[in-house]
């Protein structure tokens, strides 16, 4: 189910115009679902397949969510091709019967 619900993630942001640059991404700090880029902003997108897009939401906790801003801070550091990039945590909720939806900066400011 994870990994089909990130192929349809992968899907939808890309229809919306974002280049994917990885999907499963391990880093020390966090694993990323999907790493998107879309003009100067990196994004680091969390899927979450729930019932509701409430419950996805609240499914990543407040340290999770720092682990992933850290994770795409070192990827955008370390990339030349990526240095001058905003990182920014996104959401992707997927619900039965439902066209997914993306939340840019889903937790700004949390």
């Amino acid at each position: 189910v994870g990994r089909r619900a990130e192929v349809v993630a992968a899907l939808w942001l890309m229809a919306k115009g974002y280049r994917i640059l990885g999907f499963r991404l391990k880093t020390p700090q966090a694993e990323i679902d999907l790493l998107a880029k879309r003009g100067d902003v990196l994004a680091v997108v969390e899927v979450k397949s729930r019932t509701s897009l409430q419950a996805a939401i609240e499914t990543v906790t407040a340290d999770q969510r720092e682990r992933l801003r850290r994770a795409g801070a070192g990827i955008a550091a370390n990339r030349p091709g990526l240095r001058g990039c905003g990182v920014r945590l996104d959401l992707l909720a997927l619900a039965p019967g439902r066209l997914p939806r993306h939340i840019p900066d889903a937790w700004r400011g949390g």
